[in-house]
């Protein structure tokens, strides 16, 4: 009966997206590669810390990366909705594979909003055909506060020089095109001088410095990266020199709903699997599910997963309305989708004893996956003080 509530209730939340008939479609075809293909390989891969090659493989034959890429450069422009249930069907599966396709989205959303029209024709065809996209803001000396980053651009004719390097980057060694924010050197106001390129793979002065070896999301490449003296073409520059601090801004607030579907589709995995063990294990006789106390724990994780869940479509919806401010919104659904990711996965090793401890069940991938969501895209700490800001009066 627990698995029958739980069923009827998510399947419900899952319906009042209400996608239109072929977006519908591209969604059940990603559940069934997300159950039949991607989810039996993920242990292997975690283990091994293997880039999933054959995950993404099958998400480029199905096309997947067209999805956000708009028609008239190549691809289907299919709603964020439905892009985003695809990113937390795709995350419960694999998180790693979920991300690496994710940061594509991430990283290259803002060619799509602020290249120039050439930029855009070039950079979002590649994408559109599996092209790999990567977002370079984190530096050792600036995280959360992007301002203190120190990567360098200096014009130079037709080109512009960029030195310096970046740290914790997804994607970094395998993308196509890197989206790289820095400081352009004419430019003296901290703030005023970020700005934003895209590097293409294989331009000289590029190059990793080293693999990270990570807690969690094993298969998904996370790499320092070094840029000496490398030459781009001015016309891969992002608006104008200076523009940069608005475009990273505008990009978090895309990707940061995209990091909370990503983690929910970590709390949904973690939930359900919670769920099928203790209605099949026994203890003193019953069933664990049975015990009063572990139904209030369901209770309360079951109730704010819905919540939560719906908060994800609710921003959504705004993106798609043409919303431009809610920023307040993506941070309350960051925040609240990576805690919850990280509480539900850590309850979930808990029901399943010292079994949750051990490799063999998935929960145990799943809690060290959870933990980085609520680190990257800004720590939980730094997005508590966004929404508490915007409270204080002017």
């Amino acid at each position: 009966m627990g698995t029958l509530t739980m069923t009827t209730v998510f399947d419900r939340l899952d319906a009042s997206l209400d996608l239109p008939e072929d977006e519908a479609a591209v969604l059940e075809s990603v559940r069934r590669l997300a159950t039949e293909v991607i989810a039996p390989r993920a242990a292997d891969y975690d283990r091994r810390e293997a880039y999933p090659a054959e995950n993404i493989a099958a998400i480029n034959e199905l096309g997947l990366n067209a999805m956000f890429v708009p028609e008239e450069y190549g691809g289907i422009g299919l709603s964020y909705s439905v892009y985003l249930a695809c990113v937390r069907e795709v995350s419960k599966a694999c998180a790693s594979t979920g991300i690496i396709w994710a940061t594509t989205f991430h990283g290259m959303k803002p060619v799509m909003d602020f290249g120039s029209e050439a930029l855009k024709r070039r950079v979002l065809a590649s994408v559109a055909e599996g092209g790999v996209g990567a977002l370079c803001i984190t530096e050792p000396s600036a995280g959360s506060d992007a301002t203190g980053m120190k990567t360098r651009f200096t014009p130079d004719g037709d080109h512009v020089v960029v030195d310096g390097g970046k740290t914790f980057i997804s994607n970094g060694d395998i993308a196509d095109h890197l989206l790289v924010f820095g400081k352009w050197s004419e430019i003296d106001d901290p703030k005023g001088a970020i700005t934003a390129l895209v590097v293409d793979k294989g331009t000289p002065g590029l190059s990793v410095l080293r693999k990270e070896e990570k807690m969690g999301h094993r298969a998904a490449p996370t790499v320092a990266l070094s840029f000496d003296g490398m030459r781009v073409p001015r016309g891969n520059v992002l608006g104008e020199p200076g523009q940069g601090l608005k475009i990273l801004l505008a990009s978090l607030n895309k990707s940061r709903p995209s990091v909370a579907a990503h983690a929910l589709g970590i709390a949904r995995a973690a939930f359900e699997d919670a769920v099928d063990y203790i209605n099949d294990r026994r203890q003193s006789g019953r069933r664990i599910v049975e015990f009063q106390g572990i139904q209030f724990t369901l209770a309360d994780l079951a109730t704010d997963l819905a919540m939560c869940e719906n908060w994800l479509w609710r921003v959504a919806r705004m993106v798609e309305a043409g919303a431009t401010d809610f920023g307040v919104e993506a941070s309350m659904l960051k925040m609240r989708a990576s805690d919850l990711a990280m509480r539900i996965s850590e309850e979930a090793v808990q029901l399943h004893g010292g079994y949750g401890y051990i490799r063999d069940y998935r929960v145990e991938r799943l809690m060290r996956d959870a933990k980085i969501t609520q680190i990257w895209e800004g720590t939980n700490q730094i997005h508590r003080q966004l929404i508490g800001r915007s409270f204080v009066r002017k």
